[in-house]
């Protein structure tokens, strides 16, 4: 595309944004919004629900590691879009009908992994040392997972929900495949009808919600956890180590 035909494009995206006829109705863009926020806030729920307590339970006890791993492997080697494919069987046969229910059964098992490996990985990581001091004051181990394990594991944990989140924002377009709701209305419509700043302002806008919850975690996570102990600013990998209790 010339500079020409790139300004020319930015005009019809602009044009398109400026029209009061897409930010009314059932196709407007905050209705889009809200459908994308509630798919997505929904199945990131449903995913911590899941994985937070069994990962922080594995943590403790120092057992599950390996169905950690292994589910967070398969979370990962499962494209999306087989996922959604197979969830639509699923939800047709219990008469849910399509778009929300698909695409949120297709979403929760990729939200799962991040929350579990990181909740995992961050209490069963915490200093040895500190825990028997803990165990040593005379706190029971429902005290010693809440008052010290849990503080210090936090930004790790808070790292794998913030991630989770973010591909869950970010992989929702694809309930529009469904006959979904959500921003991902525009990219799947745009693309149909050829009208592509239609498509471009779907993409853009999921793309600057991904970024808002990213940067909104970054703040909740400095708000919950003191300096001392907060995550790097890019997570790293984490990997399962295993250490004596």
């Amino acid at each position: 595309m010339d500079t020409a035909g790139g300004v020319s494009f930015i005009l019809q995206v602009a044009s398109w944004l400026a029209a009061p006829e897409h930010w009314v109705g059932s196709d407007g863009i905050p209705t889009r919004l809200a459908e994308h926020l509630l798919i997505s806030g929904v199945t990131a729920a449903a995913a911590i629900l899941i994985a937070l307590p069994l990962g922080i339970f594995f943590g403790h006890t120092g057992r599950g590691g390996f169905l950690a791993i292994n589910v967070a492997n398969l979370g990962r080697a499962m494209p999306s879009l087989a996922l959604l494919a197979l969830m639509l069987p699923v939800a047709l046969s219990l008469k849910l009908g399509l778009g929300f229910w698909p695409t949120f059964f297709a979403l929760v098992p990729l939200g799962i992994p991040p929350v579990l490996t990181n909740s995992y990985v961050a209490v069963r990581q915490v200093d040895p040392d500190v825990v028997e001091a803990a165990r040593g004051m005379g706190l029971r181990e429902r005290q010693v997972l809440r008052s010290v394990e849990l503080p210090i594991a936090a930004p790790l944990i808070i790292a794998g929900v913030r991630n989770s989140s973010v591909a869950i924002v970010a992989t929702a377009t694809l309930g529009a495949v469904v006959a979904g709701g959500g921003l991902g209305r525009y990219i799947v419509d745009g693309l149909a009808r050829q009208e592509y700043p239609r498509l471009f302002v779907g993409a853009l806008l999921v793309a600057l919600l991904s970024i808002a919850v990213e940067v909104a975690f970054g703040v909740f996570e400095r708000i919950a956890v003191s300096t001392g102990l907060r995550a790097p600013s890019e997570t790293p990998d984490v990997h399962i180590q295993e250490r004596p209790r």
